[in-house]
């Protein structure tokens, strides 16, 4: 690398010596550049997006070269900040939560925070202790994940999916009635009227709402619902076993239908599987919506047509409404509701309604 002129010589190694880490001050000289610049850039700051790409690289490079770390701690009793944010969420598995999670980590890391993620398994135990938990390590916020939020901590909370009415909680939530009009609206222009659904478990913060949302719709629609064609997932796990089940459930019923609005799009493909081992087709004999748009259900066989949840951009928001709070540009106010709209992704899982007189099933 070539030094800056007028930069101190770079001798920090020895063959037989511990590597010295250099000081900020060090490093911004070897590289000619001022102190705040180079940290701006090593704590991604979003002030740092203003800097050349090639000067950023430089900074990184010479970093990497000369041994040097940001000292977190001195930063931390500084500043009076820990830099921490505690990441409550159901489980670390595919899906909703994994999407939801990588936001998260994306929009904390460019504003330099690190983070401590835990899974509550939906265990009473842990969703009352790890909030605690959290705190004893100074996290300076929580983002909760499709949990269920009843703490009072002192300290900002974000939840994603969790419509609390708590004081000083903001909630992002999903305008679930307009998913609800996107999906039943779609069947209803393919010509669908027996329509099945399968609802989420009663641990998801979504599953009333979405129910009820659903309910409400299908009325104004003058859609009726058949109870007999209403699945109730089961199990403490999303997976696409759950919906597999729950479609077996409603072909044993008996009750014609010929298309499936399904909670998720883990549970979706499951049902698609259940349908084919009944010898129906998809979306030939039943059509099938899942919800939240995982990055998978493009690549399903056939694609999925679903409710496109933009859990990215929820995670972004609570990421910046969260830290807005933490640096005081915003208090929050009690059950503070920050709506997102869905989307309607129409993919290969969907069809006009089969022909009358076709043999559907036994």
């Amino acid at each position: 690398m070539r030094k800056a002129k007028g930069a101190p010589e770079a001798t920090f190694v020895h063959p037989t010596l511990p590597v010295r880490r250099v000081n900020l001050a060090e490093l911004a000289a070897y590289l000619g550049l001022s102190p705040s610049t180079v940290s701006r850039v090593i704590n991604r700051t979003p002030s740092a997006r203003s800097i050349p790409a090639n000067t950023q690289e430089r900074i990184f490079s010479a970093a990497e070269q000369l041994n040097y770390r940001p000292n977190m701690v001195a930063k931390s009793l500084r500043k009076q900040n820990s830099y921490t944010i505690g990441v409550i969420v159901p489980e670390l598995g595919e899906g909703y939560s994994s999407t939801v999670l990588n936001g998260i980590e994306t929009a904390l890391v460019s504003n330099g925070y690190f983070f401590f993620v835990v899974s509550h398994l939906h265990r009473e135990d842990l969703l009352s202790e790890y909030p605690r938990l959290l705190l004893a390590r100074a996290v300076e916020g929580i983002i909760a994940v499709d949990t269920p939020w009843r703490e009072s901590l002192g300290i900002p909370v974000v939840t994603i999916s969790g419509h609390s009415s708590m004081a000083g909680l903001t909630n992002i939530v999903l305008n679930h009635h307009l998913a609800a009009s996107l999906a039943l609206q779609h069947f209803y222009r393919l010509g669908h009227r027996k329509i099945a659904f399968i609802k989420g478990q009663d641990f998801s913060s979504d599953t009333e709402t979405r129910w009820s949302a659903i309910r409400e719709t299908a009325q104004q629609m003058r859609l009726e619902i058949d109870p007999h064609l209403v699945a109730q997932l089961e199990g403490e796990s999303s997976t696409s076993a759950t919906g597999y089940a729950a479609t077996q459930r409603l072909l044993r019923a008996g009750v014609p239908f010929t298309a499936i609005f399904s909670f998720n799009d883990i549970s979706a493909i499951g049902a698609i599987r259940a349908l084919r081992e009944a010898g129906l087709r998809v979306p030939e004999d039943v059509s099938i919506i899942g919800f939240d748009d995982i990055p998978s259900a493009a690549f399903q066989n056939p694609g999925l047509t679903t409710i496109r949840q933009p859990l990215q951009i929820m995670a972004t928001l609570a990421v910046e409404h969260l830290l807005a709070r933490i640096h005081g540009k915003s208090s929050g106010s009690a059950g503070e509701m920050v709506l997102v709209e869905p989307e309607l992704v129409v993919r290969n899982s969907t069809a006009p309604m089969p022909q009358p007189g076709r043999h559907r099933r036994d």
